[in-house]
């Protein structure tokens, strides 16, 4: 059968749009966008249990989570992604407020991310940066990721590609890696019975790390009139993707435990200090180390390419559509990108990483406090999606539906029961830790996601249709 893809690689959508997105390139971009290196560290860190909450979440939520996704995605392949199917479900206002907060979550997580960068480069080369040349790196990282946004999606698809694929091997060297020092060298964090048996205490810290870890299935579709051909695609790539990812993170976190004794894993140091244990720090083995480092490095640059694709295509067509301020409509005259989107990401980026530079003790907890913050206004998004999916179900029930969730609405009721009860205790735990509550952390968060509402109700006022 020929590819019909050969005859529309270069076709354009209504709004300009060219088609450039494959099968492969999007299953490389969700693994991409999904497969999170950077917090590996943090969700190992809670221990051996670790293990049981990625099982468990692995069942109970990321499968769940990934059929309603095919589902919305096969069926509405609208550019756009989650703003558009909330749209469809709740009207205008929700799919804008819906859109900024997804937008906005990138550029408040960008900065946690790039300084996690910063943080293990100077690991590798320079041990003693201090904080505010690390916030200059990620200052700089920030404008590159702008940069790479603004230029052809048929080019800037290959950031994420490669990325992806570096993260599959670093994860593999982590975990094959930490089973051949186990079967030698034994494990730094004994793995049993008693060692899996999960508890409720302030482990639960890291519990939400791992279901944010699983998110971005929806990713992918806010650039689905640049796909090929989402109703056929998108189904197949959340099974393949998500098979790959499921399997490199239990890969990685195990290499993590077997090397790493549990007041050892930093969360920003962790994973080198894991290579390092693995591979050594001399001779081939350190080498080793310093290329696997510079693609990590590199997978933290693809992964807010990847993140910032999807988010800024949202908000651009949002605000396109008017519901959202019409300063993030603009598109690059000539490559069709979401170019204001991009420079206004990177603005905001630049002012939270100074602003909260000012107020951190040191990296590591700028970097929780920033990584916290974000994931509490993003995992906001899900209500509203998983809400939209219960809803389209009702009001647009006769459409057709080229993947379609198991077990009817009884099935349908089912899984979205669950994902909005990962979804809720993912929320609550980022901002109250259990046996170790801190008000004035707590507060922070709040506040801050408030703030970040009453601003997204000012923007989406300011939209066309408002």
């Amino acid at each position: 059968m020929s590819d019909p893809s050969v005859s529309v690689t270069s076709a354009k959508s209504g709004k300009g749009f060219k088609r450039v997105l494959k099968g492969f390139d999007m299953t490389l971009f969700t693994v991409c966008a999904i497969l999170v290196i950077d917090q590996l560290a943090a969700s190992a860190s809670i221990g051996v249990q670790s293990i049981f909450w990625w099982i468990f979440t692995l069942i109970f939520f990321f499968i769940p989570y990934g059929l309603i996704t095919a589902e919305l995605g096969s069926t509405y392949p609208d550019q756009g992604g989650i703003y558009s199917w909330v749209k469809r479900a709740f009207g205008d206002r929700w799919g804008g407020r819906t859109a900024w907060l997804w937008w906005i979550n990138v550029a408040l997580w960008q900065p946690s991310v790039y300084l996690l960068f910063a943080g293990i480069f100077s690991q590798l080369f320079m041990p003693d940066l201090g904080l505010w040349p690390q916030i200059a790196i990620a200052i700089a990282l920030t404008w590159l990721t702008v940069s790479i946004n603004v230029m052809a999606l048929d080019i800037g698809k290959w950031i994420p590609n490669i990325g992806a694929v570096f993260k599959a091997l670093i994860m593999m060297v982590i975990g094959f890696g930490g089973i051949y020092y186990a079967m030698n060298y034994g494990v730094a964090n004994p793995i049993n019975l008693e060692t899996l048996t999960p508890s409720w205490g302030v482990s639960l810290a890291f519990l939400p790390v791992i279901v944010y870890n699983f998110m971005g299935f929806e990713l992918m579709s806010g650039a689905s009139e640049e796909m090929d051909n989402p109703a056929r695609d998108v189904p197949k790539t959340i099974i393949v993707s998500g098979t790959l990812i499921a399997a490199f993170y239990l890969l990685g976190t195990v290499g993590v435990l077997v090397a790493l004794p549990l007041d050892d894993i930093s969360l920003i140091d962790g994973i080198i200090d894991t290579l390092y244990k693995l591979l050594g720090t001399e001779g081939v083995g350190g080498m080793a180390v310093v290329i696997l480092g510079i693609m990590a490095l590199y997978t933290f640059v693809a992964n807010m390419v990847t993140w910032t694709m999807g988010a800024n295509r949202s908000a651009a067509e949002a605000a396109d559509a008017g519901d959202l301020h019409p300063s993030f409509a603009r598109l690059h005259p000539v490559y069709k990108t979401p170019a204001n989107a991009a420079f206004i990401t990177g603005a905001i980026t630049t002012v939270v990483v100074i602003v909260y530079g000012l107020m951190a003790a040191d990296a590591e907890d700028l970097f929780w406090t920033l990584f916290a913050f974000s994931s509490v206004v993003f995992l906001l998004c899900y209500l509203f999606m998983f809400g939209a999916f219960l809803r389209l179900r009702k009001i647009d029930a006769d459409r057709p539906r080229p993947y379609r969730v198991p077990g009817g609405s009884v099935g349908a009721f089912a899984l979205t029961g669950l994902c909005l009860a990962f979804i809720i205790q993912a929320i609550v735990f980022f901002i109250y830790v259990p046996g170790d509550f801190d008000p004035t952390y707590a507060g922070s968060i709040v506040g801050g996601v408030i703030i970040t509402f009453l601003i997204g109700e000012w923007l989406i006022g300011k939209g066309s249709k408002n």
